[in-house]
């Protein structure tokens, strides 16, 4: 359903709006649903999009018992394993 609404614009911004419509060959209300779209759009995306720092381990030691970093086999073998489990379908 499309609604008439009325919009208070500053003078210059209002002719620059209908000079790019006329100049795009659409009407201005397309102009301004199209620019309002792209603000709304941004606005969610960026709320989405807003990340912050990883997590921070506060862990204490040094490495789990059982990882010897001069063994580069048994790394990629347990790497292999651990990409294989990330793999299996949630149960």
């Amino acid at each position: 359903m499309v609604e008439r609404t009325t919009v208070r614009l500053p003078h210059d911004l209002l002719d620059r709006a209908k000079r790019k419509a006329a100049a795009e060959g659409r009407t201005l209300t397309s102009l301004i649903a199209d620019g309002l779209r792209l603000v709304v759009a941004d606005r969610r995306r960026a709320r989405r999009g807003k990340r912050g720092p990883p997590p921070v381990s506060k862990a204490r030691g040094g490495l789990m018992p059982g990882i010897d970093l001069d063994d580069l086999s048994r790394l990629q073998e347990m790497e292999d394993i651990a990409a294989v489990r990330r793999m299996k379908p949630s149960e």
